[in-house]
């Protein structure tokens, strides 16, 4: 079989990131990489992916701009409301049980769901028991995510986001809003802490009641899935939660034994054993 020429050139790309910077795309789903990479390149006004190769090599300050546009910082807050008033009818329950609640979300991105959770644990009384962490592998998005300041025209859906999923008052009563910007309460940010990890050679972060990734691991392969679902059990305390995206499953990852379902449909599990 012919190898295409942009395909060799995205995997000596790939191989070029990984022993010059240490960061390992190569177990991402192919066609997803495949069209940020080229995406990537023509965004800098490349003609190959060639070109990208030679920046990487000898240009340090361009890998910030390669995470950038290689991780997919996509996100609103209260994302799926439904979601999120599970966790907070079925899940924090449970978390009330504990005289500490550390909590760890993985691939936060620009920081929404981080905050969005953080305004849930308040309302229910549990904030001030909780150490959230919160990773991304891209440090410009945790910058974003740490400074809490977003678009105004977002404020009207995440409002209604907000209400759909349990929210007690307005979301308003959350933010000041100044030049078509919003900027959220610090107190939001009073036990949170931002730290850079990467889900493909980092291992336990932390050792939680609740994990949250979602809409992370459909970017990756099959083995790097099982992967960080065995990395998110090794986090986990026994009887901790595990919060994943709508398109994605633990059904077919050997890693993922030990999980039982609290709601398959929100992709919501417990682990009951770690053996």
């Amino acid at each position: 079989m012919t190898v295409s020429s942009e395909d060799i050139e995205i995997e000596l790309f790939v191989r070029a990131l990984q022993l010059r910077h240490g960061y390992d795309f190569s177990q991402y789903a192919p066609a997803s990489l495949k069209r940020r990479i080229t995406q990537l390149a023509h965004s800098q006004g490349m003609r190959n992916v060639s070109a990208l190769i030679e920046r990487v090599l000898y240009e340090p300050g361009f890998m910030s701009i390669v995470l950038e546009g290689l991780s997919v910082p996509v996100s609103e807050m209260f994302r799926d409301p439904a979601v999120f008033k599970t966790l907070r009818d079925q899940v924090f329950p449970v978390l009330a049980s504990y005289p500490q609640i550390n909590i760890w979300l993985a691939g936060v991105a620009h920081g929404q769901e981080v905050y969005s959770l953080a305004i849930l644990l308040e309302e229910a009384g549990l904030y001030d028991r909780c150490q959230l962490y919160a990773t991304d592998f891209n440090d410009a998005a945790l910058w974003q995510a740490q400074e809490a300041i977003y678009p105004a025209r977002e404020a009207q859906l995440w409002s209604r986001n907000y209400t759909a999923a349990g929210g007690r008052h307005t979301l308003a009563d959350y933010y000041s809003a100044r030049y078509e910007l919003i900027k959220l309460d610090q107190r939001l940010r009073r036990n949170v802490t931002f730290a850079n990890h990467n889900l493909v050679t980092d291992d336990v972060f932390c050792e939680a009641q609740l994990v949250l990734c979602r809409n992370v691991l459909i970017y990756f392969s099959d083995a790097l899935q099982d992967r960080a679902l065995g990395v998110f059990r090794d986090s986990l305390r026994r009887g901790g939660f595990l919060c994943l995206g709508s398109r994605e499953s633990i059904d077919f990852a050997p890693s993922a034994r030990g999980f039982a379902p609290v709601d398959a449909k929100f992709r919501i599990y417990q682990l009951a054993h770690k053996g």
